[in-house]
């Protein structure tokens, strides 16, 4: 029987404690990347600006939970406590399904 460990990490941000939206935008814009639409008389552009988990294969549960590799939580880690005074986090190490296992496989997280 093939067992795999995964991490669950959890947040949530206390609104309250941000000094303004733009900051704590900066924070999800850290996190998860975005696009950034720039209009000039000549055209429209896009980019797409990266966030930590970029670099980190992770599959997405709910917007403000994700399942990574054991691997990478040293990264995320650290982007947290970064933010340990706005956001709360948690990680859990979980034990994967055989299901589980094949979509963050497919999804090259694991």
């Amino acid at each position: 029987m093939t067992i795999k460990k995964a991490v669950l990490v959890s947040f949530s941000v206390r609104s309250k404690m941000f000094d303004s939206d733009y900051e704590r935008n900066k924070f999800y814009r850290g996190l998860y990347g975005w696009r950034q639409k720039i209009k000039k008389s000549y055209g429209d552009y896009e980019y797409y600006r990266g966030g930590l988990l970029d670099e980190v294969p992770f599959f997405k549960v709910d917007k403000s939970l994700f399942i990574i590799a054991c691997k990478d939580i040293k990264l995320i880690k650290a982007y947290m406590d970064t933010w340990v005074q706005k956001v709360e986090y948690n990680i859990f190490e979980i034990i994967l399904t055989l299901e589980q296992i094949k979509i963050l496989e497919d999804n090259d997280v694991i």
